[in-house]
């Protein structure tokens, strides 16, 4: 074993409904239990979040409402989760970010304390990320093989990511890569549409991916109450959260997309559409 351990460390990952740490609900939680002496505990338990488990969310962890119907709550498991992290340091893959808030936020949703002030708290992602830098100078060092002179001057910049993007099409022409469903590709090709495709974080449809596409190809909400639902039907629910949201500090490219959804609503209540 290459760490030195003075207390059990918890290796710990959350399957979730979703990304928002202040509303979504654990549907699986998995732990490895660390000794110092070498030997480990490992438990995986799948809860009833008590909702809908959005089809965007088990696309990705494959855990869908029937699978959990019937399997115990988080309040069930609390005490027992606790008993498991009592004395212990935590690890995880962006944890700090995610898993620990939103486990966090579980235990005081229902009442119940956790403690992180006397922890320590390992998140694997950012050494990987401090360790390997992903910023423009890497990129043109790796890809290109030169050094970036006059770094975060724009036109240096520019020039260095037109270079880049030139070396990775011949880095990775022919290489697959497998996405989260398991399909297999070669997405990295000269043709620009194609890298769009690959390169987008979300399916937006307004730059700051406040609204977005669905697995259906239907606009829904990417935040707030409504979050995954048709910003068409809720526009058709409640007209009165168009107004909100034009009152709202959203970006103005937000506003206009906003405001197209709103007019198309509106003909089609017109003309019966």
């Amino acid at each position: 074993m290459n760490l030195q351990l003075t207390r059990p460390l918890v290796f710990f990952d959350l399957e979730t409904t979703g990304l928002n740490v202040g509303k979504d609900r654990i549907v699986e939680i998995s732990m490895i239990k660390l000794f110092p002496d070498g030997h480990e505990e490992e438990r995986t338990e799948r809860l009833n979040p008590q909702c809908h488990i959005p089809e965007e969310a088990s696309s990705v962890h494959g855990i869908y409402d029937a699978d959990v119907a019937d399997k115990p709550t988080f309040t069930d498991l609390a005490d027992d989760i606790l008993a498991f992290l009592d004395n212990c340091d935590l690890a995880g893959y962006n944890s700090n970010k995610f898993d620990i808030p939103l486990l966090a936020e579980e235990f005081l949703r229902i009442g119940k304390r956790f403690d992180m002030r006397d922890r320590s708290v390992i998140d694997v992602q950012m050494i990987f990320h401090k360790m390997e830098p992903r910023n423009l100078i890497a990129a043109y060092k790796f890809y290109c093989g030169k050094d970036l002179r006059n770094a975060h001057s724009a036109n240096a910049d520019t020039r260095a990511t037109l270079e880049v993007l030139e070396a990775q099409v011949a880095h990775y022409a022919g290489v697959e890569y497998e996405d989260h469903d398991g399909k297999v590709s070669c997405p990295v090709t000269p043709n620009v549409k194609d890298l769009d495709k690959f390169t987008r974080v979300n399916r937006n449809v307004d730059f700051a991916a406040h609204i977005v596409l669905n697995d259906k190809d239907v606009e829904v909400f990417n935040f707030g109450k409504y979050k995954g639902q048709s910003v068409k039907e809720v526009f058709k629910k409640e007209p009165a959260y168009y107004a909100w949201l034009m009152k709202a500090d959203f970006p103005l490219y937000t506003k206009e997309v906003v405001t197209y959804i709103y007019n198309e609503v509106r003909l089609e209540k017109k003309f019966g559409a």
